[in-house]
């Protein structure tokens, strides 16, 4: 075990944040992370780059939901904001105390708005920072017993899936994620040239333009494990309809069968077979009803759901869709405190077709 976090340190460092002499790294993790955070300072510091931490306790936000007052629940961490700000990297690993699903007492409706308006300041910095290139973002999971028990595994089978997703497994794992790059980059050209696209299938049947925007070749470098392309679409051209197959979860609940009717890029309908409730809080957000991603997932190694979203938007044969926040290195303009991807499988009848043609069929790109 103690080699494969090395590996997974080394590949975080150096492949995903690419870190160089002099770099300002961020790291966000709990304290059940500590192998991995102890790793890769040790590979910050043979890189040349200064490594600052912020350990986390279990889930103080919702202390803050709880308990905080107005002037708590609209304050903006300052220390968060200049380090988005200012430093060159920032590298979150989710190490989770408790279960996602956690059953927990549902949050207060109004705190929960609050708190989401305050942090869309917050987000425009951490986006645009994104967006331009002044900052590099690695996302990154460290199995713990709670990662386990949301993915109904072991905690040992949790332990080989996060490993084998990211490829830690193979003799020379950089080596594998620059053959994803390449792999990838195929379907980012075409997808780059096309103007109308299409996801169409037993479970959706939407259109899209995405004239002018960028697609993005998801090869690890952000997300660890990624295995993705995505893209915003302009925000006024989605029409159509989607069932999203896989279960989610989002503001700690789980979410299932969830259902959106879409017309001129505003989702006008939404129903879901279990949390409902929690479509009608996110859609009073300002701007989660528009898209802000529109995704296919890639990754062969991962093929079931966690119900966690870093893993599960990278099922090879799924695409997904996010409503709310677009990102701005593809040109998106949608702005949001939410950003919130949602999965359906394509691997039974499923295609995509970009101005008319099939490069997508069944759950793998045929280009």
């Amino acid at each position: 075990m103690s080699k494969l976090i090395e590996k997974y340190a080394n590949l975080l460092v150096n492949y995903c944040l690419a870190v160089k002499k002099g770099d300002q790294v961020y790291i966000n993790g709990s304290y059940l992370a500590e192998p991995l955070l102890l790793e890769v300072a040790k590979e910050v510091y043979i890189a040349g780059g200064f490594p600052h931490f912020s350990i986390e306790l279990n889930d103080p936000n919702q202390l803050l939901l709880e308990y905080g007052q107005e002037h708590q629940l609209t304050a903006i961490n300052p220390v968060k904001k200049y380090i988005f700000e200012n430093f060159d990297c920032y590298l979150n690993i989710r190490a989770p105390f408790t279960k996602g699903d956690g059953d927990r007492e549902p949050v207060n409706e109004e705190k929960y708005k609050l708190y989401q308006k305050s942090q869309a300041e917050l987000n425009k910095i951490y986006f645009d920072r994104l967006g331009s290139g002044a900052m590099r973002r690695g996302l990154c999971q460290y199995p713990t017993q709670a990662g386990a028990d949301d993915a109904r595994m072991t905690l040992a089978e949790y332990e080989h899936f996060v490993y084998q997703s990211c490829y830690l497994y193979d003799e020379d794992p950089v080596a594998k994620w620059l053959e994803v790059r390449a792999n990838q980059q195929a379907y980012v050209d075409r997808l780059d040239r096309a103007d109308k696209v299409q996801y169409k299938g037993p479970n959706i049947d939407i259109t899209f333009s995405v004239k002018g925007r960028k697609w993005i070749n998801s090869d690890g470098r952000a997300n660890m494990p990624s295995g993705e392309v995505f893209s915003a679409p302009i925000e006024d051209s989605v029409n159509g309809w989607a069932y999203f197959s896989y279960p989610t979860i989002y503001m700690g609940k789980d979410v299932e069968g969830i259902r959106l009717e879409v017309k001129d890029g505003e989702i006008i309908k939404w129903s879901a077979e279990k949390g409902g409730d929690v479509l009608d809080k996110v859609f009073a957000v300002e701007g989660a009803r528009r898209w802000g991603e529109v995704a296919v997932g890639t990754n062969m190694n991962i093929q079931r759901t966690t119900r966690n979203i870093l893993f599960d938007e990278k099922i090879g044969g799924s695409i997904h869709m996010a409503v709310g926040q677009s990102y701005k290195q593809c040109g998106g303009k949608n702005e949001s405190a939410v950003h919130w991807d949602m999965i359906t499988d394509m691997r039974d009848g499923g295609e995509i077709t970009a101005d008319g043609e099939v490069i997508y069929r069944n759950g793998t790109f045929i280009i």
